[in-house]
């Protein structure tokens, strides 16, 4: 993405999606949400995706990516764990996880910065590299969208989406 907004003629302050190629099934108006939470706010330089986590047993699961968020709709952290976690199971506590989808807006100021910074500990560890993004400083936006995507993170999960694939073609 930093080569593609290196190289590429712009007009002034563009915005660049990256569909990462894992999240096959991404609707439209996700990308839609996503780009609107860039344009809303000058100061988002770096922009992602979150849904509301339905399936008690996917807050378990390394393979699906947990957010947690600051008042302001930043992510304050992004983990293969669950997070938050919720120690007092005794007590009248509700919490909603959230997952994050694998999408991102950028602005091209902060594509060109990415391959200046350094890898962090944090990245090496949970294997997320929108952790160095935050490890450097920067701030994640994070819009909600309704609309889930199913990651393939293994094979399981290419079964999983062909067989999506296979219902909406015969619908």
């Amino acid at each position: 993405m930093a080569e593609v907004a290196a190289t590429k003629a712009h007009d002034g302050d563009d915005i660049f999606v990256n569909v990462q190629g894992d999240e096959p099934l991404i609707e439209p108006a996700a990308i839609d949400t996503l780009v609107e939470a860039v344009e809303e706010d000058e100061s988002v330089a770096v922009a992602t995706l979150m849904v509301p986590i339905t399936k008690p047993a996917a807050i378990m699961d390394p393979n699906i990516v947990k957010v947690v968020l600051d008042f302001d709709g930043n992510a304050l952290y992004f983990s293969r764990a669950p997070i938050p976690w919720v120690r007092d199971t005794h007590g009248p506590v509700h919490v909603q996880h959230m997952k994050h989808l694998g999408l991102y807006a950028f602005r091209r100021a902060a594509l060109l910065d990415f391959p200046t910074l350094p890898l962090g500990d944090l990245e090496r560890v949970e294997q997320l590299e929108q952790l160095r993004w935050m490890e450097n400083g920067y701030k994640i936006r994070v819009a909600e969208t309704t609309h889930d995507s199913v990651s393939v993170d293994v094979p399981d999960d290419v079964t999983l989406v062909e067989g999506l694939l296979r219902e909406s073609h015969a619908a």
